[in-house]
């Protein structure tokens, strides 16, 4: 009976764990057009405290504001309130809409994002959607799988969280649509695409594998690393951003 009762909890255990490691429905590539060479773009303005280190553009559009830089550190060009900006402002819209229309969604409202393992697919909360430990995503040996987060309010990470990329999955095919505000704890080590329809703050040493896009409102920085590849891709810009961030996860681990 005894073990009976075991292989039962296993059995249960094992079918979570498929749950979430198998379902979700189709997610489509998301075309950025001229945002894809920004690893930071601001609506209103875009604030940096520190050393902030960002490889890409910076731009800001319709508003005209950078501040911080320097001291903080840009490896690509900047935009502020310019046309290049503009466009690139208008293309994230674009993909922030797309994102939005995509259908057939797994429902996780409720869950923490921490501890999951998803493969690729659209995913959604209906309001805010947190994060805390450490959310895996696996390409199950496909390159080009997409993961689509759909959050209706929202989106939180506890500080020294992070999304660990497994089995071939790329940041470059992670989009966080956040229908509000997205705010990362100090310490996150974030992998993915956030384009938030209000404001991106990221709180002290937090980094970014991907892009950090506000549509309407201010971009709030505190000595963080943004990494992302523009197009066409520098191999120089990229490894000099890339061995930025490998330092700066080696000293977190370190404290």
């Amino acid at each position: 009976m005894k073990k009976q009762i075991m292989t039962l909890r296993n059995a249960r255990l094992i079918a979570t764990v498929v749950f979430f490691y198998t379902i979700g429905a189709k997610a489509a590539n998301v075309d950025w057009g001229t945002a894809a060479n920004f690893a930071v773009l601001g609506g209103s303005t875009v604030t940096s405290t520190g050393a902030t280190v960002i490889t890409g553009d910076l731009g800001v559009s319709p508003g005209s504001t950078i501040m911080g830089f320097p001291p903080g550190i840009v490896n690509g060009a900047t935009h502020a309130g310019n046309a290049v900006a503009a466009q690139a402002h208008s293309d994230a819209l674009t993909a922030y809409n797309t994102l939005v229309a995509i259908t057939g969604a797994t429902d996780l409202t409720g869950q923490d994002l921490g501890g999951l393992i998803l493969t690729a697919g659209t995913y959604k909360y209906s309001s805010a959607a947190q994060l805390t430990g450490t959310l895996t995503l696996d390409g199950q040996g496909q390159s080009d799988s997409s993961f689509v987060i759909q959050i209706g309010s929202t989106l939180t990470t506890a500080s020294a969280s992070s999304i660990l990329l497994i089995n071939g999955a790329m940041y470059d095919n992670i989009f966080f649509q956040v229908g509000s505000s997205a705010a990362l704890g100090a310490g996150t080590d974030f992998s993915g695409n956030i384009v938030a329809l209000t404001s991106d703050t990221l709180n002290t040493g937090a980094t970014v594998n991907g892009r950090v896009i506000a549509i309407n409102g201010a971009v709030t920085l505190d000595g963080n690393t943004i990494v992302t590849v523009p197009e066409p891709a520098s191999a120089a810009l990229l490894f000099s951003g890339l061995l930025l961030l490998a330092s700066r996860r080696r000293a977190n681990t370190a404290v």
